[in-house]
């Protein structure tokens, strides 16, 4: 972008904010790690490019607000700056990147350094600042602007950055950690749209930072900000500049680990596709993060219960959250579920809920089977097509299952894991347990216990138990939802799920017993 506009690209931070090590020799460059996030390829995600897609064919009458209510969050410097000179912003019209030879770099940053960096300590953690709906700082009387950091800048440092940026100005801002930043993009609200554009319903899409401040760790002792979580702190001094670079205490990651380690799988997988500017070696780095990040911070499977029974065996799971906010959260498109298996004394199988397929989908759950069906919430399992599904269902204006986030009202099911802490009688409308786990008084932020029944015919023991968590970014349905329609983006994910579906999900806790 020229001098005067509000954003700059990532590539006049990086510059600076690269080859940055560890006394180890670990690098913790905050451009190279921030070009393999999501964050930073939040405008390639090419589920993003088809569910926008999707949306305008449903609502061909909105299409232009649609593409301004998407881009908000995917591709931020170009909707605020349009959105402030009173301008629409256009989304598809500037895909595939790769038809712009001499690029767009605005259109390629995602949620680029200076759109967070710029962000004021305004109403942060309040619904006026949901849904991106942030003040950007203003520039002073000399057309300064302020880029705040968690660190105060001295004088020399303040010059250099003003003199490489032209405009911008170190500033000291403490509410760089504040979760409520975080708070302002991820708390999605959508308008439920009816058949002539008309808004019919609002709908809470996704909503982390409310599920986060119903939990005990939004305050006292047991408090974790989303920083916290999600950029990991650098356990000594670094310094966070190439050039002239004090060592600070402090310095956090810009990672910003989370959970889709599937689409940064994509995005290596189709490089020149989607015309991808990450590192290959700092793709496969942030796909190893997150899987490692899901295995060993995300939950706790334990078996409490395994009894014989006069038919065979009565198995209780216990499945904890460690995570602090729902699991899955945001997206619902994410899902989790259990994978139980029972073997008998010679090592065959004599039971199996929750496998998965390798065409992405689970065995026996009947959303996967039928878009208008769902997977109910099970307190007790005797079959092997019954499986317990962690997950939200969306619904439509009349009732019925929807993958079409346009259309939803509000949900038929959600039984996503809760954090610690979140007490299901005091929680909010948006934020709630839908469905038959709201009254199971074994479903709560301890966790959830799901008593397993099963017959072991002939079978003989001693009989081996196994109980997986598994989890998947996107789900089988909302997947193969977007096969219907015809257009180049909706296509080409299909195709990308097809290609992805065996390393679609991952194990996140596992626990075994013998009896």
């Amino acid at each position: 972008m020229p001098p005067g506009t509000v954003f700059r690209t990532s590539d006049r931070c990086v510059a600076c904010h690269n080859g940055l090590k560890t006394r180890e020799g670990e690098d913790i460059s905050i451009g190279l790690d921030w070009s393999a996030s999501i964050m930073a390829n939040a405008s390639r995600d090419p589920y993003w490019q088809a569910s926008v897609r999707r949306e305008s064919i449903d609502h061909p009458e909105s299409k232009q607000a649609i593409e301004d209510d998407c881009s908000i969050c995917h591709m931020p410097a170009l909707r605020m700056a349009d959105r402030d000179a009173g301008h629409h912003t256009e989304v598809l019209a500037r895909f595939p990147l790769k038809k712009f030879p001499e690029g767009n770099q605005a259109a390629e940053d995602g949620v680029t350094c200076s759109v967070c960096h710029q962000i004021e300590n305004v109403g942060l953690g309040t619904p006026s600042t949901f849904v991106g709906n942030v003040t950007i700082a203003k520039p002073d009387a000399k057309g300064d602007r302020p880029e705040y950091g968690p660190f105060a800048i001295d004088k020399g440092h303040q010059t250099l950055m003003h003199s490489s940026t032209a405009t911008y100005r170190p500033t000291e801002g403490h509410h760089m950690s504040d979760p409520g930043l975080c708070g302002s993009c991820h708390t999605l609200y959508t308008d439920a749209l009816g058949p002539h554009g008309e808004k019919i319903g609002r709908f809470p899409e996704q909503v982390p930072f409310q599920e986060w401040q119903h939990s005990e760790y939004s305050e006292g002792r047991t408090r974790q900000t989303c920083q916290q979580c999600h950029m990991p702190r650098v356990d000594e001094a670094v310094a966070i500049t190439a050039l002239y670079g004090q060592p600070r205490e402090g310095m956090h990651r810009h990672v910003f680990v989370g959970a889709n380690f599937l689409m940064q799988g994509m995005l290596q997988d189709h490089r020149d596709e989607l015309a991808t500017a990450a590192e290959p070696e700092e793709l496969d780095a942030a796909v190893k993060r997150t899987t490692e990040f899901l295995r060993t911070k995300s939950a706790k499977v334990t078996i409490l219960v395994v009894e014989r029974t006069t038919n065979g065996l009565a198995v209780e799971v216990e499945v904890e959250n460690l995570t602090g906010h729902k699991l899955p959260t945001a997206y619902p498109s994410r899902r989790a579920w259990l994978h139980v298996l029972v073997r008998d004394g010679n090592g065959r199988l004599v039971f199996e809920s929750g496998a998965l397929n390798a065409d992405g989908s689970i065995a026996g759950n009947d959303n996967d089977q039928d878009p208008l069906r769902f997977e109910p919430y099970y307190r007790e399992i005797t079959k092997p097509d019954q499986v317990e599904i962690y997950e939200p269902i969306l619904k439509d204006s009349s009732g019925k299952v929807t993958t079409g986030l346009l259309h939803a009202v509000g949900y038929l099911k959600d039984s996503r894991l809760l954090p610690k802490g979140f007490d299901k009688g005091t929680a909010e409308k948006d934020v709630a347990v839908v469905g038959d786990a709201a009254d199971d008084p074994a479903f709560n932020d301890k966790g959830s216990q799901v008593r397993y029944l099963l017959s072991t015919g002939k079978a003989a023991g001693p009989f081996q138990v196994e109980a997986e968590l598994w989890y998947q970014p996107i789900g089988f349905r909302w997947a193969h939802n977007l096969q219907p329609y015809k257009a180049s983006e909706p296509q080409r994910m299909v195709k990308y799920y097809e290609e992805a579906s065996q390393k679609s999900a991952v194990m996140l806790a596992k626990a075994e017993a013998r009896r």
